[in-house]
């Protein structure tokens, strides 16, 4: 059975233009998305899969494996689905490449999860903790029945607390694991009225009846949707520097 990880870069970005290449302590945020990536066990190879070359440039001089696709492309899936057509692999996990603090052991669960259940479609969700997140629309809110299958995803708050106020929110993770099927599936159907209203590729497998496994986990990862999220991930990759040097003092001590 053959995993790759697959971390899609786009250098346009109507929020933080370039936003990939952007600099973390001397190395480009793709960079440290990929050592992250590469920590994972299950997987067999990693990839970035980028339609602009300055990106392929850094990633070259860096070391790492990189696809240029097409520029054509405007869904993240769509990107990932060429990457499915130029490497074989039984399943194809995608990894924000925003998230330089995503944790390796919440992306194996899904390469565990699918080497036991051999889900077509995997994704990944997890607690709200800020009420904020709640109510906010670019947090896409998850759903699922008591088999930890996808019911609905909405940026409105779902479920509505009508009867009950007792009830955890959880928020969609950018991390899929989807076979080579699924994803031709994706890039061979339309868009459905419900994604064409939320705008949400998921929503895409949920209209035309195909299950999408959700896998809870507890994740403290930060997105880097604008500059200011750029300083306090920045912040935050410093202080755990600084305490993998403490440890390693300590170590010698001993």
């Amino acid at each position: 059975m053959k995993i790759i990880g697959v971390i899609p870069a786009r250098y346009e970005s109507s929020r933080f233009e370039g936003k990939p290449l952007a600099d973390i302590l001397g190395k480009p945020m793709i960079w440290w998305t990929y050592q992250q990536v590469k920590k994972v066990k299950d997987l067999d190879a990693v990839y970035v899969a980028t339609d602009d070359e300055r990106i392929v440039k850094k990633c070259e001089e860096l070391k790492m494996n990189v696809i240029l696709t097409s520029d054509k492309h405007t869904m993240m899936l769509e990107r990932i689905h060429e990457v499915s057509t130029k490497v074989d692999a039984d399943l194809y996990i995608s990894i924000a490449g925003d998230e330089p603090l995503i944790e390796p052991e919440t992306i194996e669960k899904v390469a565990k999860s699918f080497k036991k259940e051999q889900n077509d479609v995997i994704n990944l969700r997890t607690k709200i903790n800020n009420p904020i997140d709640v109510i906010n629309w670019t947090t896409m809110k998850v759903v699922t029945d008591r088999n930890g299958y996808a019911l609905y995803a909405s940026r409105n708050p779902i479920p509505y607390p009508k009867a009950s106020l007792n009830y955890d929110y959880y928020k969609h993770m950018g991390t899929y694991g989807l076979t080579k099927e699924a994803l031709h599936f994706f890039a061979t159907h339309e868009k459905g009225p419900l994604e064409r209203v939320e705008d949400f590729d998921l929503l895409r497998f949920l209209e035309y009846g195909i299950k999408v496994k959700i896998i809870d986990v507890k994740s403290e990862t930060v997105s880097v949707d604008t500059p200011k999220d750029l300083v306090r991930v920045t912040e935050i990759i410093q202080k755990n520097q600084l305490k993998e040097k403490s440890k390693k003092k300590e170590v010698k001590a001993v």
